[in-house]
């Protein structure tokens, strides 16, 4: 039974191997060394942003999207508060749901200036700009003067748009309209307690008694009965 045997490479051929492992061996690490040092360039970057540089980006884009299916939707005749519930699951409602409250806890009345504080808080978040890459550019070419402060001439600096007029005039409007709501005077009962003296105390007194009623209840009692210590 006869066996081929099988062809030895000569000096030259295995020479050829060796320079073409040898080449690809220097390409791949002129590969990596590119690569990190573009990852290095990279994270020198990230680490010269603002902390929450990423989160802000994120939801920027997220803004601009939303905007953008929003006036799809309004072209097309859709509800798109409604098409957006549609797509949501009730498991993503109730994570949703949670996030609120623990974002926004009701913190109950303590005074007229936390409720301001929070009034205003409440505004600004709902003038989010709608153009955000003209937005960044306002804010490179300002400088300090795009958040002025208290010793900033603004003057001249800003020019405002129609569209920043009209909704600034449609806020207004409506706090007018949710002030006059709540404002709407009450009948009078005649067989409540009167612990006012005059009708500003009164509804100062039922903040109060909303916020702290619960708590301080037993005491009240114990106050009319006389046996408080």
């Amino acid at each position: 039974m006869s066996s081929e045997s099988t062809p030895t490479k000569t000096f030259a051929q295995q020479q050829a191997e060796r320079m073409k492992r040898l080449r690809e061996l220097h390409r791949m690490r002129n590969e990596a060394r590119t690569h990190n040092h573009h990852e290095v360039v990279a994270e020198d970057a990230r680490n010269k942003m603002p902390q929450n540089w990423e989160a802000r980006k994120r939801k920027a884009e997220w803004i601009l999207n939303d905007q953008k299916e929003r006036e799809e939707a309004s072209k097309n005749g859709e509800d798109y508060d409604r098409k957006k519930l549609l797509n949501l699951t009730a498991i993503d409602a109730e994570r949703l749901e949670r996030k609120k409250k623990k974002k926004n806890p009701d913190q109950g009345f303590s005074d007229f200036e936390a409720a301001t504080h929070r009034q205003y808080n409440r505004l600004v978040k709902n003038m989010a700009p709608k153009d955000m890459e003209r937005y960044e550019e306002q804010k490179e070419k300002l400088g300090d003067a795009f958040y002025a402060g208290p010793h900033t001439i603004v003057h001249g600096l800003h020019q405002d748009r129609p569209e920043a007029i009209d909704n600034l005039v449609k806020s207004v409007e409506d706090q007018i309209a949710k002030r006059n709501k709540y404002s709407r005077r009450r009948m009078h009962n005649d067989d409540a307690d009167i612990d006012y003296i005059n009708e500003r105390n009164a509804k100062f007194n039922k903040k109060l008694e909303r916020s702290y009623g619960e708590h301080t209840t037993e005491i009240k009692q114990n106050l009319e009965r006389g046996t408080a210590v």
